[in-house]
């Protein structure tokens, strides 16, 4: 078997050079780089993780690439439910699994990301969380080297595949509820971050049902942050019957701005997270099941690992009001 010492050797560098590359760090040249991994091809040289993993007779390595919840400071629940039920999925079909954060690799060239997860031994991504302003991640999709699953982003190729709800009837539906149960005329929407894809969806499923029931709607940005909802919400709540916020956690900050206004408005949120039963007010909204659509996401790249192509898939939602002695165990 050709080993670390063997590929230093026919390169002609350090054996902790050849270390450094397969570890992606950034005080490699390029020239040194793309030497040693013409060796490492050359030699069929596989590192020792993944030897182990191979050695295992599982079927290969795959990396979730997660990008973390910036605008607050509340714990990113939706990211750790993704994890759980990628690593539960994993399991099951013997794959191997890592754990990429997005910060990571964000000043990385699409040449460099692709080497960090060649080196890692990866043959599939799942991407949760992708923006319009991710342009290396776009890249790394449209160069189809690796295996991809793309969460909530409209992405199909025949090597990727995406996994959503259908995030414009799911804000269809739960508005709906929200404004027919309290006779609602003018609507208070505040959107997500405007360079989301969820962000478009949702936005146009509040537009589609506003203009079928002839209301009244403005548009606010929150970039899915509870303080700038809150924000919102204090300068423009009191000349609209209801608040409909793209998330659950500007739906919390909406609310409690509310409380503190001492007025009530109607608000309705979108994903189901476990915070909204601790808000003291129920509250209308899309129940997501991010563990679910992780393990589908899982089964969707095993699928395109065995050759088969890229392909949509929607999974069900479903409308809940979010009650304290509902999530305590």
């Amino acid at each position: 078997m050709v080993s670390i010492k063997d590929v230093a050797k026919e390169a002609g560098v350090a054996i902790s050079t050849v270390s450094k590359v397969l570890n992606n760090y950034p005080n490699v040249s390029e020239n040194t780089r793309s030497k040693v991994m013409e060796v490492v091809d050359r030699l069929g040289f596989v590192p020792n993780a993944v030897a182990a993993s191979l050695s295992s007779k599982k079927m290969g390595r795959v990396a979730l690439l997660i990008k973390l919840n910036l605008e607050t400071e509340a714990s990113d629940e939706i990211s750790m439910q993704y994890i759980s039920g990628a690593v539960h999925r994993a399991k099951e079909l013997q794959l191997d699994i890592i754990t990429v954060f997005a910060s990571m690799i964000e000043d990385m060239t699409v040449e460099e990301v692709t080497n960090y997860f060649e080196s890692q031994g990866i043959k599939g991504i799942i991407v949760y969380g992708l923006t319009t302003k991710d342009k290396v991640v776009h890249k790394l999709i449209k160069s189809e080297h690796f295996k991809m699953v793309v969460i909530d982003a409209p992405m199909t190729g025949d090597s990727t595949s995406c996994v959503s709800v259908d995030n414009v009837q799911a804000q269809y539906d739960v508005a709906k509820k929200t404004i027919t149960e309290n006779k609602c005329k003018k609507v208070l929407y505040i959107s997500g971050d405007e360079n989301g894809y969820v962000t478009a969806q949702r936005l146009e499923g509040i537009k589609k049902l506003c203009a079928e029931k002839k209301l009244k709607l403005t548009v606010r940005s929150g970039k899915f942050s509870e303080l700038k909802a809150r924000e919102i919400t204090m300068k423009y709540a009191k000349n609209h019957h209801c608040v409909v916020c793209a998330s659950d956690l500007m739906a919390i900050g909406a609310m409690k701005a509310l409380i503190d206004m001492d007025i009530f408005r109607p608000v309705c949120g979108f994903d189901g997270i476990i915070l909204m039963g601790y808000v003291g007010k129920q509250m209308n909204t899309v129940k997501q099941d991010f563990v679910k659509i992780s393990e589908e996401a899982l089964d969707e790249l095993n699928r395109l690992m065995q050759g088969e192509p890229g392909r949509e898939v929607i999974l069900p939602h479903t409308l809940v009001r979010m009650k304290y002695e509902d999530i305590i165990k």
